[in-house]
């Protein structure tokens, strides 16, 4: 089972771009992380929402891939985690909104990256992934 964690960051409008960049840039390293599936931890911003709006003023996302609650327990007691977010974000930070969900059975193909010499890492197409789970004949 795959847990599929999201944070949107919204900080106050006097933290300057550089605290921002550095809180981004730290957020990043925590994909080396063991708890973070495959390294799969992505941080985006701003938005490029139209509207704009739409996106509440939240200015970063972060999306992680954990094997399970434990992995993803693991990962928000980690001494990195904690270091990230009290130093760049929780002094600094205007509004969060985190959701957090487990992948539904039979979308977890989707979830299980391989690693590719040539290209990096891949995920398997529906029929391939059906293909490896079902049993033979």
């Amino acid at each position: 089972m795959t847990i599929v964690h999201m944070v949107m960051f919204k900080f106050r409008p006097d933290v300057s771009e550089e605290h921002r960049a550095t809180f981004v840039r730290e957020l990043k390293e925590l994909k080396e992380l063991s708890c973070v599936k495959d390294n799969r931890l992505i941080v985006g911003g701003p938005s490029v929402t139209d509207p704009i709006e739409r996106s509440k003023g939240f200015q970063y996302a972060l999306v992680s891939y954990h094997q399970n609650m434990n992995a993803l327990e693991e990962y928000q007691a980690s001494h990195e985690h904690h270091w990230v977010t009290s130093t760049y974000l929780f002094p600094f930070k205007e509004d969060l909104c985190r959701f957090d969900f487990e992948v539904d059975p039979e979308d977890e193909y989707m979830c299980n990256f391989e690693k590719s010499a040539k290209t990096g890492l891949a995920t398997p197409s529906k029929s391939e992934a059906s293909a490896t789970s079902s049993p033979s004949k």
